[in-house]
């Protein structure tokens, strides 16, 4: 199966539409009708209805192979090009909200340095594919347990920090004067949604091995202090790494004691650091 052809396939569904997808590939729309063409007497099965300009039940299918599958090819041609080029000058880092620390940020160089805040699962694929020397990442885990990260090219994963975490309330929830809560006991609560700036609820679903945890509201940013605003207004539980957890009024920080989870920090390279990634890695690690 040829990777351009893959692209062009992939553009097509996404934009529902040849003349689109041509415009935003720099084809002609012929050239765009000749690929998919191509593709499909490849595989041997129609991939697109014309009008409207949908995927079939085998284009579907191979939409789910898709985008793995260049990711992959992306980050392998990252991983040659940074192999054969000079160690760089600067530095990007790619972080989440809730990853940089005062210790992690006090190590990182003075000069040349690009900090790009990014949703979990974005990292390793901004990291594999080159948009990033480095990444840190976190989330709930059991102790010295690695984070379950998205599978998207060989690399390395080396633990950074674990800290206790804390359910964080509205001061006036009923919980607040508890010493220590339970996550089973907190599956029917109000949640906020927030998988870009708290733990995901999918995290707390997985450590406590089954359903609940309904959102109320959801916050796709990555803003801190918005979250921590919306949990003071009473709008759902979050839950944060201690450090974080009780950093805003009107909010209250408990311990969660069950199940016994850490948050985790993690940091995430391709191949060997070199550079200035090379000299924050020795500092952040040694």
């Amino acid at each position: 199966m040829d990777p351009h052809l893959l692209r062009t396939y992939v553009t097509v569904a996404r934009l529902a539409s040849f003349s689109a997808a041509a415009d935003a590939l720099g084809y002609t729309q012929s050239a765009v009708s000749q690929q998919i063409a191509a593709l499909e007497q490849d595989l041997g099965a129609p991939l697109l209805t014309r009008r409207p300009v949908v995927p079939t039940p085998a284009g579907e299918r191979l939409l789910e192979h898709a985008a793995p599958l260049l990711l992959r090819l992306d980050a392998a041609r990252a991983d040659v090009r940074r192999t054969a080029a000079a160690p760089g000058q600067g530095l990007t880092l790619a972080v989440t909200p809730t990853a940089l620390r005062d210790r992690t940020a006090a190590l990182l160089p003075h000069t040349a340095v690009t900090v790009r805040v990014l949703p979990r699962d974005a990292i390793p694929a901004e990291v594999a594919t080159g948009g990033a020397d480095l990444g840190i990442v976190d989330g709930v885990a059991a102790p010295s347990d690695p984070l379950r990260l998205p599978d998207v090219a060989p690399l390395t994963t080396r633990g950074v920090a674990e800290e206790p975490v804390h359910v964080v309330l509205p001061e006036r929830h009923p919980l607040v004067r508890r010493s220590g809560l339970r996550l089973a006991d907190l599956v029917d609560a109000r949640w906020l949604d927030a998988p870009g700036a708290g733990v995901p609820l999918d995290q707390l679903r997985a450590v406590h091995g089954g359903g609940g945890f309904r959102p109320a509201l959801r916050y796709d940013g990555t803003d801190l202090r918005t979250l921590l605003a919306l949990a003071a207004a009473g709008h759902g539980l979050t839950v944060l790494p201690a450090a974080l957890a009780g950093s805003a009024p009107g909010t209250v920080r408990v311990p969660l004691t069950a199940p016994r989870v850490v948050h985790r920090t993690e940091l995430v390279h391709a191949g060997e650091p070199s550079g200035p990634a090379a000299r924050f890695v020795a500092a952040l690690i040694g």
